[in-house]
C-alpha cells in the first residue's frame, strides 16, 4: 500500500556504505521519475546517477546533511550513501521548473523504499563547487541531490508535542526522531 511505502520512506543520513547499489537500480529510479507528471508534459528534467566510489567522493563534500542537528557535520566514512540521483533541470528545454524536481524525488525515494533502500533528498547544496567538480555544462540548473543506499539508521514519526517544535532530533541511542503536525492541526 502506497500508505505503508509512505510511512517507510523517511530521510536517512547513514547507510552502509558497503552495500552497493547497482547502475541499473538508479536507472530503473529515474525510469519512475521520467514516467511521473510534469506540468505541461515539457519534461526538462534531466539526471546525473552516480553508484562509484570515486565520483561519489565528488558529490559528499557539497552537501549539508542535517540543519536542526547542529553538531553533526554529516555521515562519517563508512554511513555514507553508496549513491546519488543529482536533478538537473534544462534551461535550453524551459527556464523554470515548478515543483516537477519534487515531483520526480519523491517517485524516486519511493521506488527506493519499494526495493529496501532509503535516501535523503538534500537541497542544501553548493551548486558551483558540485557543477565544477561534476563539469555540469552551464545550461543545467542543479535542482536536488538524492542520497541513496542501504539505511543504517531509525527513523521514528511522532506527533509535535505541546510546544508545538517541529525540529527533529536524535536520542542517546541514535534514533532519528521526526515530529508531524496531527492530521486534525492541517486541515483548515
Amino acid at each position: 500500500m502506497i500508505r505503508d511505502l509512505i510511512l517507510k520512506n523517511r530521510s536517512y543520513r547513514r547507510f552502509y556504505q558497503e552495500v552497493s547499489i547497482e547502475l541499473e537500480t538508479l536507472r530503473e529510479l529515474v525510469d519512475l521519475a521520467r514516467l511521473s507528471a510534469s506540468a505541461g508534459n515539457v519534461q526538462p528534467l534531466k539526471y546525473i546517477l552516480s553508484c562509484n566510489p570515486k565520483k561519489n567522493a565528488l558529490i559528499f563534500p557539497h552537501l549539508a546533511w542535517a540543519g536542526y542537528l547542529k553538531d553533526w557535520p554529516g555521515p562519517c566514512e563508512s554511513e555514507r550513501p553508496s549513491a546519488y540521483i543529482i536533478i538537473l533541470g534544462d534551461t535550453e528545454i524551459k527556464q523554470s521548473f515548478g515543483c516537477d524536481h519534487g515531483i520526480v524525488a519523491q517517485s524516486i525515494l519511493l521506488g527506493a523504499t519499494e526495493k529496501d533502500l532509503g535516501g535523503c533528498m538534500i537541497g542544501s547544496i553548493q551548486r558551483e563547487e558540485l557543477r565544477k567538480a561534476l563539469k555540469i555544462p552551464h545550461h543545467y540548473e542543479i535542482l536536488l541531490v538524492l542520497a541513496l543506499g542501504k539505511p543504517k539508521e531509525t527513523v521514528v514519526i511522532e506527533t509535535v508535542g505541546p510546544s508545538g517544535d517541529i525540529r527533529y532530533w536524535r536520542d542517546s541511542k541514535g534514533i532519528h526522531h521526526v515530529p508531524k503536525r496531527a492530521l486534525d492541526d492541517i486541515i483548515l
